[in-house]
């Protein structure tokens, strides 16, 4: 409770409790707002702490099971601290324009991605030293305008599993393809916004850069840990095989130490034989040298 406590507190600090003009509200968030003060609704910081509390376990459970979530935030408050979240626990992110298609034409933006790494890569390594300058300046120029477009979600491989939207009012678009291909949402509502849109909706304000950081910060702090969990099972998984290893590796130089030495027994077992038979084969042949001798001696006496 104490937490809760301190939370909200720094909630209300930061100014996540400020809404639209009364005038400009969605009447869908009438459960989320606290009060109207000169005209400005006033948001319920404890549905805040809940949903907030709410998402931060889902994301985390996302980010435990190895799957990418994708930072969404173009407006200018939100643009530095989505890309510092984002790079902090390594997922990725889109702080320009949004491109139409991004997700619901994802092979063809991989496209892209893969043009501007390969003109990256050949900068680098020399590869364009015999074209003209003219040639390379112009290159250099929209590998430029592709990274600053695309540069956030170079290393996605595939469609992410979830998508957090700054202000989905102004994110309308990814959120409409997030709906469309099932993705799931969670974004920051204002009191002008539907909060029905998203899958995890955080009642906040979303135009002050002071809320959107203290949010941000507290969601990318629930991925960080779902993250170090998920390296954690890896490497008690590791020191399990390790040891399973040694044990098979163990048993088997005993079974190979066991069957030298039988092998070694029964070798000694057919050398003894061996000697045994020239043994018993050269008496018989002194005996049958014998009778023949005793044949020749009456021979010889006749002559």
């Amino acid at each position: 409770m104490e937490n809760n406590t301190s939370l909200q507190q720094q909630l209300l600090d930061a100014g996540v409790h400020f809404g639209h003009l009364k005038k400009k509200w969605n009447p869908k968030m009438l459960p989320y707002i606290f009060a109207e003060k000169k005209g400005i609704h006033i948001i319920d910081l404890n549905k805040t702490v809940e949903c907030l509390q709410e998402t931060a376990a889902v994301m985390k459970q996302i980010a435990r099971s190895g799957k990418k979530i994708l930072f969404v935030g173009t407006k200018k408050q939100a643009k530095d601290i989505v890309s510092e979240c984002a790079k902090r626990v390594n997922m990725p992110f889109v702080t320009e324009r949004w491109l139409g298609g991004m997700l619901t034409n994802f092979n063809t933006v991989r496209k892209s991605v893969k043009k501007m790494q390969s003109i990256e890569k050949m900068l680098g390594d020399g590869s364009f030293d015999s074209i003209t300058k003219k040639e390379r300046l112009t290159l250099s120029r929209d590998r430029d305008k592709m990274d600053k477009v695309l540069g956030g979600i170079a290393q996605l491989g595939r469609v992410p599993a979830a998508l957090f939207i700054i202000d989905i009012g102004h994110e309308h678009i990814a959120l409409a393809e997030a709906k469309r291909l099932g993705i799931t949402t969670f974004g920051l509502v204002d009191t002008n916004c539907d909060p029905n849109k998203v899958d995890f909706a955080i009642p906040a304000n979303d135009d002050a850069t002071k809320s959107i950081a203290i949010l941000a910060n507290y969601l990318t702090a629930a991925i960080a840990e779902g993250l170090a969990e998920r390296q954690a099972a890896k490497d008690d998984d590791t020191d399990e095989t390790i040891d399973d290893d040694k044990e098979k590796s163990a048993a088997r130089m005993e079974a190979e130490a066991q069957a030298e030495a039988a092998r070694a027994r029964g070798g000694s077992r057919a050398g003894g034989r061996g000697t045994n038979a020239p043994g018993a084969g050269g008496q018989r042949r002194r005996t049958s040298g014998g009778g023949a001798g005793g044949g020749r001696g009456p021979g010889g006496g006749r002559r």
